[in-house]
């Protein structure tokens, strides 16, 4: 297979290998946040999600001789980081009860017309309500964190996928890569995960989510 590392991927390699401290620390900067956010989508605490980066990091250095370099280093490195998240996940959930992975319709089945109606059939029959306020208000304020609240609440192999693609804007074929699914698995939770968020921020522009 033909590598797809980058030059600079490879100086930056190296300059790991050699021990250049300095590397590792811009390192640790430009990726960190990022790593964080994927480990978040599995982790129950930011803490722990925390815990899951310093140990990717450590992983990292461990096993650079090992990297093949058949895909860029960012994408291995938040493999890492989505392999060691799982696997503290599966350790820590024989301990508290997980709600089942809905695998019903992402959208109400009453906001479509029905089957056998004469001219629309499976229309909207109760369209998406438009955002009422401006987009740069939809990222502040109380409406962000219910968008924040709502990323929190979705399983975790929609959560994870939403962060790549959205959060970090990630092409479908790095995501699928980094999170060893398919294109097609890839689209089915990407399209749940957005299809959950509008829903809960719909709701709550409408005041339906309102106690």
């Amino acid at each position: 297979m033909t590598s797809t590392l980058g030059a600079n991927d490879a100086v930056l390699i190296d300059a790991l290998k050699s021990g250049d401290e300095r590397a590792f620390c811009e390192l640790v900067d430009r990726w960190s946040s990022v790593m964080l956010r994927v480990a978040l989508a599995h982790a129950r605490s930011h803490a722990i999600a925390e815990e899951v980066v310093q140990e990717a990091w450590l992983t990292v250095l461990r096993s650079l001789d090992r990297f093949e370099r058949r895909s860029t280093l960012r994408t291995w490195v938040l493999g890492i980081v989505v392999n060691i998240a799982r696997a503290r996940f599966r350790a820590e959930r024989r301990l508290v009860p997980l709600q089942p992975e809905d695998d019903g319709p992402t959208v109400e089945p009453s906001r479509f017309l029905p089957a056998d109606h004469p001219r629309w059939p499976h229309h909207w029959a109760i369209e998406p309500v438009p955002w009422r306020t401006p987009e740069e208000d939809l990222l502040a304020g109380e409406t962000r964190k219910i968008i924040d609240q709502a990323i929190a609440e979705l399983p975790p192999a929609q959560r994870e996928v939403l962060v790549l693609r959205d959060l970090e804007g990630m092409a479908a074929d790095e995501a699928c890569n980094i999170l060893g699914v398919t294109s097609t698995h890839q689209r089915v939770l990407l399209h749940r995960a957005r299809a959950r968020v509008r829903n809960a921020l719909e709701r709550y522009l409408t005041g339906k989510g309102a106690a």
